[in-house]
């Protein structure tokens, strides 16, 4: 029980800074209902013990079967079975990725059902599968991860003029929300699985990369939709809350709902190890029931989170974005931005992992806190920025996304080649349960309340530059690392 409660206290240290912060604009700057107020601390107390359960039961167990289905795809050794195992893999860990239902569903409610959250789900995971499968190739073939980037970005770039800036926006964001709590162990398991009985001298680095490959499919998947359909042009208008009047309404409301959601997003991973086990596998009794309680762990924990999300946080999330719009003051969106960012990335539980594995990586010589601080700036700037672009009508995203990401497919290039996976890797990491959540219905809670945004347009985007500053941060510092490592210092 140790590592659960090690868990409850990653998840705390997450979702304490924004309830306070949320509590401290209250008393000053955007007083809310008392019994939403309530509801939000609720909320909060439901999301950190349904996501200390669910990262508890994904390590139980998600990301065993991710080592163990790595290692049976390598060993097939046949490029048929690679591609069609990686892309069932990325596909249904995608559809039980909470970050990406919570997207999905309010690009449904933005877009007044236009883009049914269904759809969303589903044309994200065919991309997300897509990837995964390309990736798990690059291993086996050992394929330099830059010049893959570089490809994938170029097609991205080429869609990207046809799409139009509603669809640009939703697809950047899937980017980023898909790889999230489920999605991130269960696919660096993946890699690893894959990269560690191939071997190699580049084993290690092959592990690094994964994630990232898998966070672009949803950007080409949902602009490949939108050309196909032809849909666009959407107007969308922030979802208008039911006022409650009672503080436990809304939860009893969901919970039953989510549950037989939740029930329905694991149930393909499970039959899916059930079978491998039976025929390939054949894990002895012990090891197999300890994945499956893994698996309980999971549901139980995704469960209670999304109930909290959609009852009680996201509301208070978006009625503080509205409010700190209206305020007669130009500086407070981009400024409570810029620190609801800082908050957020030191927030995030898979942060600490990520800087604990850089470190190893550089055998030291690039330490924690150095990281930490690059990304936090990093990401508080995305926010602040995204902030900008919803307050000025001339701003666009692709005046952010274009640069970050070209420079970042520039840095690929002159950076030590493990920097170029964990730097896109990050991406992912950095966008997780906390930006998919409260900071997103933030963006649109004040794009609501801007005159000259499209909340469709404007709201959406912030995952993605969230996901987008990681990627150059980690490589400048590998272009550091790289300087100092020459001349034997540390940093």
């Amino acid at each position: 029980m140790s590592v659960l409660t090690s868990k409850f206290k990653e998840v705390l240290s997450s979702v304490l800074p924004i309830t306070i912060i949320v509590i401290i604009l209250h008393f000053t700057l955007v007083p809310i209902e008392i019994s939403m107020l309530m509801r939000f601390i609720l909320g909060s107390l439901f999301v950190v013990i349904g996501l200390g359960i669910f990262l508890f039961g994904a390590e139980l167990g998600i990301s065993p079967i991710g080592n163990l289905m790595g290692g049976t795809i390598a060993k097939t050794n046949k490029t048929h079975y690679v591609i069609i195992l990686g892309f069932i893999l990325g596909f249904l860990i995608n559809v039980a990725e909470p970050d990406i239902q919570i997207l999905a569903d309010q690009v449904s409610k933005a877009s007044g059902g236009a883009i049914p959250a269904s759809l969303t789900l589903i044309v994200v995971s065919v991309g997300v599968g897509t990837m995964v499968a390309l990736g798990l190739l690059r291993i086996l073939f050992g394929k330099p991860l830059n010049r893959f980037f570089t490809v994938v970005y170029a097609f991205i770039l080429v869609l990207g003029v046809w799409v139009s800036e509603e669809f640009l926006a939703i697809s950047v964001d899937a980017s980023g929300a898909t790889t999230g709590a489920m999605t991130t162990p269960f696919i660096l398991a993946l890699g690893l699985g894959v990269s560690q009985l191939k071997g190699g001298k580049t084993s290690e680095e092959d592990s690094f990369g994964m994630v990232g490959l898998a966070s672009s499919g949803p950007i080409f998947a949902i602009m490949l939709m939108s050309i196909i359909s032809g849909i666009k042009n959407i107007h969308g208008e922030a979802e208008a809350f039911i006022a409650h009047s009672s503080v436990f309404a809304p939860y009893i409301k969901e919970l039953p709902i989510l549950m037989r959601e939740s029930v329905i997003t694991l149930f393909p991973l499970l039959i899916l190890f059930l079978i491998f086990n039976q025929y390939k596998f054949k894990l002895k009794k012990e090891n197999r029931n300890r994945i499956l309680k893994g698996l309980l762990y999971t549901y139980i924990g995704l469960t209670l989170f999304l109930t909290g999300v959609n009852a009680g946080f996201m509301e208070v999330g978006r009625v503080m974005g509205e409010g700190i719009a209206s305020l007669n003051s130009s500086w407070a969106l981009p400024v409570i931005g810029f620190i609801l960012g800082t908050v957020v990335v030191l927030a995030e539980p898979a942060v600490y992992v990520l800087t604990e594995q850089v470190e190893e990586v550089t055998a030291g010589h690039i330490r924690r806190k150095v990281i930490l601080v690059a990304l936090s700036l990093g990401i508080a700037f995305a926010v602040s920025m995204s902030m900008l672009r919803i307050m000025i009508p001339s701003l666009k995203l692709w005046h952010f996304l274009l640069p970050g990401f070209a420079l970042g497919v520039f840095l690929s290039y002159r950076v030590p080649s493990i920097f170029v996976g964990i730097a896109f890797d990050s991406g992912g990491v950095a966008s997780g349960p906390m930006t998919a959540t409260f900071i997103l219905a933030f963006a649109q809670g004040a794009a609501s309340a801007v005159p000259t945004a499209n909340v469709l347009v404007d709201g959406f985007g912030v995952i993605a530059m969230v996901a987008m500053t990681p990627i150059v941060a980690i490589q400048l510092l590998g272009l550091i690392f790289k300087i100092k490592t020459n001349k034997g210092d540390e940093i």
